[in-house]
């Protein structure tokens, strides 16, 4: 018996691109096919799955939403067994033959969303069943949001990657960062700002939703800095990650390196207001607590943040936050925060009552906020659903004119 762990994780498709080929076609287009065509799926599957994987019952399920498909090839019936955390069965599907005396089996399985289960490819021999294949499988669906897509006629704004730049904030670090101009951009309108921690996880799919707002004035003419957290190069090894010290910890010291580094170098090419409303800071995990810190601690240098699956744990300390809201006079703050109940539960806390207390503070103290919140787990794939609401939302009242 042969057992191969592989994580796979459902997603909605990245915004702008298609899941092909699609299951949901392929199960309804098997359900109606001839002998002929189902002979042709036969030949598309075993050359996708590989045949040598089909016959040793290791072949990785394909997965497209709701939707799974799992293969295999052989004389003996198979199946796919689910189970859950404590590798109980919670129930097992056989397959089928595509064709009448095919050794090609299959079985498409249709998947409960926001569950964190156990699929195995299973064998029968005699009255057992031999596990061939056995992959976690955390399923975690949200539709694309249609703002996330490249439409005709749209104008299509640039990303430039900057030169590598290295800090004397952060002494010893550098990092590669990037810069989005919108096409409606102009010298003599001096531009929002918007900055992403993690930034080169969010330029490829932010820009588009930049795009389609800009272009239908749901947001103003806004300049988007994307930059990545800082390494301490070692020659010969690999380089140490600055990214907890820098996203993670409770001072002004993030605040001061964008303020003094980053926004300087880029006005020194583009047109940027200054003023707090203007300016908005946006990250997730540690980055989301790191846009909290910057807001919180210069709330005349960024007036809204972007916080999703936020880290506002003990990983650093951060789990004061709330407390620290709550005996403080309110700032001129605007706050959006998400999170799912699936979130990470370790030493550090508990993820989602740590939003939870974030929100509840936010609320105590007046301030203007939203809390999103759902059933997903530590990722991004929530925020990329409803990123296009959240920014429609952080600037609703904001012109490209200070």
């Amino acid at each position: 018996m042969r057992l191969l762990s592989v994580l796979l994780v459902l997603a909605c498709a990245p915004a702008g691109m298609a899941q092909t080929p699609s299951l949901w076609a392929q199960r309804a287009k098997v359900a109606q096919a001839s002998a002929e065509e189902r002979q042709a799926i036969a030949e598309a599957w075993t050359k996708s799955f590989g045949a040598g994987a089909l016959a040793a019952g290791t072949a990785k399920p394909k997965v497209d939403g709701l939707l799974g498909l799992w293969a295999a090839s052989g004389p003996e019936p198979c199946a796919v067994g689910e189970y859950d955390a404590n590798d109980r069965l919670i129930r097992r599907q056989p397959m089928q033959r595509l064709t009448e005396g095919s050794p090609l089996q299959y079985v498409f399985v249709d998947l409960t969303n926001f569950t964190d289960h156990r699929y195995a490819i299973e064998v029968r021999s005699g009255d057992t069943w031999a596990v061939k294949l056995r992959s976690p499988l955390r399923v975690e669906y949200f539709p694309a949001h249609p703002d996330g897509l490249v439409y005709p006629g749209v104008p299509v704004g640039t990303v430039v990657k900057q030169p590598t730049w290295k800090s004397t904030i952060f002494a010893g670090t550098e990092r590669d960062w990037w810069v989005y101009t919108p096409a409606q951009y102009s010298k003599d309108r001096p531009a929002c700002v918007m900055i992403f921690q993690d930034g080169e996880g969010y330029m490829k799919w932010v820009a588009p939703m930049f795009d389609n707002l800009i272009h239908r004035g749901e947001m103003p003419v806004t300049i988007g800095i994307f930059i990545s957290p800082g390494v301490i190069p070692k020659p010969g090894g690999q380089p140490v990650r600055n990214r907890s010290v820098e996203y993670d910890t409770l001072s002004d010291a993030y605040a001061r390196f964008l303020r003094d580094e980053i926004l300087p170098e880029v006005g020194k090419s583009l047109s940027l207001r200054s003023d707090a409303a203007a300016r908005a800071i946006a990250g997730r995990s540690s980055g989301g607590i790191c846009a909290f810190t910057a807001a919180w601690e210069m709330p005349d240098q960024f007036g809204k943040v972007c916080s999703t699956i936020g880290s506002f744990t003990n990983i650093r300390g951060g789990d004061v936050y709330p407390g620290r809201i709550r005996k403080t006079l309110a700032k001129p703050i605007r706050v959006f925060l998400q999170d799912g109940s699936n979130d990470l539960d370790n030493e550090h806390g508990n993820w989602f009552l740590a939003n939870q207390q974030m929100a509840r503070a936010l609320a105590f103290k007046g301030y203007d906020y939203k809390f999103v919140t759902g059933e997903g787990f530590h990722s991004a794939r929530h925020e990329q659903a409803i990123f296009p609401d959240a920014l429609r939302w952080l600037w609703r009242d904001t012109n490209s004119r200070p």
